[in-house]
Protein backbone atom coordinates (compact mmCIF):
# COMPACT_ATOMS: atom_id res chain seq x y z
CA UNK A 1 0.00 0.00 0.00
CA UNK A 2 2.80 2.44 0.88
CA UNK A 3 4.63 1.68 -2.38
CA UNK A 4 1.46 2.42 -4.38
CA UNK A 5 0.94 5.67 -2.49
CA UNK A 6 4.54 6.71 -3.20
CA UNK A 7 3.98 6.05 -6.92
CA UNK A 8 0.85 8.21 -6.93
CA UNK A 9 2.67 11.03 -5.13
CA UNK A 10 5.54 10.86 -7.65
CA UNK A 11 3.13 11.03 -10.62
CA UNK A 12 1.40 14.06 -9.10
CA UNK A 13 4.77 15.77 -8.49
CA UNK A 14 5.92 14.97 -12.02
CA UNK A 15 2.76 16.37 -13.62
CA UNK A 16 2.89 19.43 -11.39
CA UNK A 17 6.54 20.02 -12.34
CA UNK A 18 5.61 19.63 -16.03
CA UNK A 19 2.71 22.07 -15.73
CA UNK A 20 4.94 24.65 -14.03
CA UNK A 21 7.61 24.22 -16.73
CA UNK A 22 5.04 24.73 -19.50
CA UNK A 23 3.73 27.89 -17.84
CA UNK A 24 7.27 29.19 -17.33
CA UNK A 25 8.08 28.65 -21.01
CA UNK A 26 4.86 30.41 -22.05
CA UNK A 27 5.83 33.44 -19.92
CA UNK A 28 9.39 33.54 -21.32
CA UNK A 29 8.19 33.40 -24.91
CA UNK A 30 5.49 36.01 -24.28
CA UNK A 31 8.04 38.41 -22.76
CA UNK A 32 10.19 37.93 -25.88
CA UNK A 33 7.29 39.13 -28.03
CA UNK A 34 5.78 35.86 -29.24
CA UNK A 35 2.06 35.19 -29.46
CA UNK A 36 2.06 32.03 -27.39
CA UNK A 37 -0.42 29.46 -26.21
CA UNK A 38 -0.29 26.40 -24.00
CA UNK A 39 -2.43 23.51 -25.21
CA UNK A 40 -5.49 23.12 -22.98
CA UNK A 41 -5.16 19.33 -22.63
CA UNK A 42 -1.40 19.44 -22.25
CA UNK A 43 -0.22 16.76 -19.88
CA UNK A 44 -3.54 14.92 -20.00
CA UNK A 45 -3.63 11.44 -21.44
CA UNK A 46 -5.75 12.63 -24.33
CA UNK A 47 -4.83 10.30 -27.19
CA UNK A 48 -6.84 12.08 -29.89
CA UNK A 49 -5.13 15.44 -29.38
CA UNK A 50 -2.89 16.35 -32.29
CA UNK A 51 -1.17 19.37 -30.84
CA UNK A 52 2.01 20.09 -28.90
CA UNK A 53 2.33 21.46 -25.36
CA UNK A 54 3.16 25.02 -26.45
CA UNK A 55 2.86 26.93 -29.74
CA UNK A 56 4.67 30.24 -30.26
CA UNK A 57 4.36 32.60 -33.24
CA UNK A 58 6.24 35.81 -34.03
CA UNK A 59 6.23 37.71 -37.33
CA UNK A 60 4.79 34.69 -39.14
CA UNK A 61 7.42 32.30 -37.74
CA UNK A 62 6.15 29.30 -35.79
CA UNK A 63 7.84 27.18 -33.11
CA UNK A 64 6.13 24.18 -31.52
CA UNK A 65 7.28 22.64 -28.26
CA UNK A 66 6.93 19.38 -26.40
CA UNK A 67 7.95 20.42 -22.88
CA UNK A 68 9.86 18.14 -20.53
CA UNK A 69 10.95 18.90 -17.01
CA UNK A 70 13.62 16.96 -15.17
CA UNK A 71 14.70 17.08 -11.52
CA UNK A 72 18.36 16.76 -12.64
CA UNK A 73 20.38 16.63 -15.83
CA UNK A 74 19.90 13.22 -17.41
CA UNK A 75 18.79 11.72 -20.68
CA UNK A 76 15.11 11.35 -21.36
CA UNK A 77 12.73 9.28 -23.43
CA UNK A 78 9.70 10.76 -25.16
CA UNK A 79 6.86 8.56 -26.32
CA UNK A 80 7.09 8.15 -30.09
CA UNK A 81 3.42 9.10 -30.40
CA UNK A 82 4.18 12.51 -28.85
CA UNK A 83 7.01 13.05 -31.33
CA UNK A 84 4.85 12.03 -34.29
CA UNK A 85 2.16 14.48 -33.21
CA UNK A 86 4.75 17.22 -32.68
CA UNK A 87 6.20 16.69 -36.16
CA UNK A 88 2.76 16.52 -37.78
CA UNK A 89 1.62 19.74 -36.11
CA UNK A 90 4.86 21.54 -37.03
CA UNK A 91 4.51 20.43 -40.65
CA UNK A 92 0.89 21.61 -40.85
CA UNK A 93 1.76 24.96 -39.22
CA UNK A 94 4.96 25.47 -41.18
CA UNK A 95 6.86 25.57 -37.90
CA UNK A 96 9.95 24.14 -36.29
CA UNK A 97 9.47 21.35 -33.71
CA UNK A 98 11.43 21.31 -30.45
CA UNK A 99 11.68 19.34 -27.27
CA UNK A 100 12.07 22.04 -24.61
CA UNK A 101 13.88 20.76 -21.51
CA UNK A 102 13.78 22.50 -18.14
CA UNK A 103 16.17 21.47 -15.39
CA UNK A 104 16.04 23.40 -12.09
CA UNK A 105 18.62 26.18 -11.73
CA UNK A 106 19.71 25.84 -15.38
CA UNK A 107 18.88 27.60 -18.61
CA UNK A 108 16.18 26.08 -20.81
CA UNK A 109 17.52 23.80 -23.56
CA UNK A 110 15.84 23.30 -26.94
CA UNK A 111 16.41 20.17 -29.00
CA UNK A 112 15.23 20.55 -32.58
CA UNK A 113 13.40 17.40 -33.69
CA UNK A 114 14.59 16.66 -37.19
CA UNK A 115 13.78 13.05 -37.93
CA UNK A 116 10.70 10.97 -38.33
CA UNK A 117 10.33 7.96 -36.06
CA UNK A 118 9.96 4.49 -37.51
CA UNK A 119 6.69 2.75 -36.80
CA UNK A 120 8.18 0.08 -34.48
CA UNK A 121 9.93 2.53 -32.17
CA UNK A 122 8.14 3.15 -28.87
CA UNK A 123 10.31 6.03 -27.66
CA UNK A 124 12.50 8.86 -28.91
CA UNK A 125 15.72 9.13 -26.94
CA UNK A 126 17.39 12.41 -26.03
CA UNK A 127 20.77 11.81 -24.41
CA UNK A 128 22.25 13.80 -21.55
CA UNK A 129 24.93 15.00 -24.00
CA UNK A 130 22.27 16.17 -26.50
CA UNK A 131 20.64 18.22 -23.74
CA UNK A 132 23.96 19.69 -22.58
CA UNK A 133 24.96 20.84 -26.07
CA UNK A 134 21.47 22.03 -27.10
CA UNK A 135 21.07 25.79 -27.50
CA UNK A 136 19.10 28.04 -25.22
CA UNK A 137 16.29 30.33 -26.36
CA UNK A 138 18.72 32.23 -28.61
CA UNK A 139 19.02 29.10 -30.76
CA UNK A 140 15.25 29.05 -31.30
CA UNK A 141 15.28 32.74 -32.26
CA UNK A 142 18.13 32.12 -34.71
CA UNK A 143 16.38 29.06 -36.23
CA UNK A 144 13.28 31.18 -36.82
CA UNK A 145 15.34 33.94 -38.43
CA UNK A 146 14.44 36.38 -35.66
CA UNK A 147 18.00 36.82 -34.43
CA UNK A 148 21.35 36.48 -36.16
CA UNK A 149 23.97 34.11 -34.88
CA UNK A 150 27.42 35.55 -34.16
CA UNK A 151 28.88 33.84 -37.24
CA UNK A 152 26.10 35.30 -39.45
CA UNK A 153 26.71 38.75 -38.00
CA UNK A 154 30.48 38.51 -38.51
CA UNK A 155 30.02 37.25 -42.08
CA UNK A 156 27.75 40.21 -42.91
CA UNK A 157 29.99 42.80 -41.27
CA UNK A 158 33.09 41.53 -43.14
CA UNK A 159 31.35 41.80 -46.53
Amino acid sequence: MLVELNKVVEVVRSRSRGYRAERELVHILWRLGFAVMRAPASGARMRKAEYPDVVAIMKGKVAVFEVKSRAKLSGLYVESEQIKKLLDFAERAGGIPYIAVKIPHREWRFIKVMKRIDEESKTYKVSKEDIEKAPGIGGVLADLGLMKTLSEYLKESSS
